[in-house]
């Protein structure tokens, strides 16, 4: 189960979406809404939005993904209560919403919109909301006994639509370079050959750099905002690591053939150790050796 959060201005673009015939769409739950019809249900968010004019994003919409393993096992009533139990969990309660399940895709999915302005007028607070999203979703596989997916390799790229495709391009590409680079600089090359520039971000006037950001096709996303392995504090460390190992072979390498020259140097030296090296010696050693040998060649 994955969510994707999405805030807006406009309920009749989202909700005109959602209940759009050609996605089969099944209404299966709704709050402080008349839902006669569409019309009905948007005046409905509309009017709420009067009591605090003065937020401009309003529209709370949000999609939960299940796997397409689970189907079997998601019936609506089952949807609408993890649904539920999601929108509590955020904090987002005391409030209008819509719930509808699409047909439109393989995996199991449903659509809630709701608005951001609660029915006494205040905000819905969307601080840190898809760093608690992500721990809600994990909890909630976890409670119904869901599919655990495998992570981002097995989404599937072709189906992703912007600004979610450069953003997994933006991942593919980071999960290759910064396994290899040795430094920021060699990082920059090997990002720039895939249309990605990087950008840090200082603190104050200092030259301490406190976070970074990639950007590709127009798009600009923070490095954990693409998976909490690239925030800058990782990738650094990554990078000093992949450093360090390669100075580390490059020594056992180096060891290595020392060692081996050693070796084969040893091959051709007389066994001298524990004694004074003399060559007139050693050449009285051979010369008694080649006669012993001589002579016993002779013996009858």
């Amino acid at each position: 189960m994955i969510a994707k959060i999405v805030k807006g201005k406009s309920f009749k673009g989202v909700v005109n979406y959602i209940l759009d015939k050609a996605k089969q769409t099944e209404l299966l739950a709704t709050e402080g809404v008349r839902h006669k019809s569409r019309e009905s249900i948007i005046r409905s968010f509309v009017t709420q939005t009067e009591l605090n004019p003065r937020v401009a994003k309003t529209v709370g919409h949000i999609s939960l993904d299940f796997s397409a393993q689970d189907k079997d096992k998601l019936t609506n009533a089952i949807m609408v209560q993890i649904a539920n139990e999601y929108l509590n969990a955020m904090g987002i309660k005391n409030t209008q919403y819509i719930i509808a399940r699409h047909h439109d895709k393989e995996h199991p999915h449903i659509h809630i919109v709701f608005n951001r302005i609660d029915n006494n007028g205040k905000t819905i607070s969307d601080k840190n909301d898809r760093y608690q999203s992500e721990r809600i979703c994990k909890e909630l596989t976890k409670k119904h006994s869901l599919y655990f997916a495998q992570g981002k390799e097995n989404v599937k790229r072709h189906r992703l639509k912007e600004p979610d495709k450069t953003k997994y391009e933006i991942y593919d590409a980071l999960k290759v370079a910064v396994s290899k680079c040795k430094s920021w600089k060699e990082l920059h090359k090997a990002l720039e050959k895939n249309g990605i520039t990087i950008n840090f971000k200082y603190k104050g006037n200092t030259d301490e750099v406190q976070g970074i950001r990639f950007e590709k096709n127009g798009y600009t996303f923070n490095g954990s905002k693409i998976d909490r392995q690239f925030s800058y504090s990782k990738i650094d460390f990554q990078l000093k690591q992949n450093e360090k190992a390669q100075d580390f072979q490059a020594r056992q390498e180096y060891n290595h053939s020392q060692n081996q020259s050693s070796v084969l140097s040893g091959l051709f030296d007389f066994q001298t150790s524990g004694m004074d090296y003399d060559p007139d010696e050693v050449e009285l050693l051979k010369q008694h050796k080649y006669k012993k040998k001589k002579k016993q060649g002779f013996r009858l």
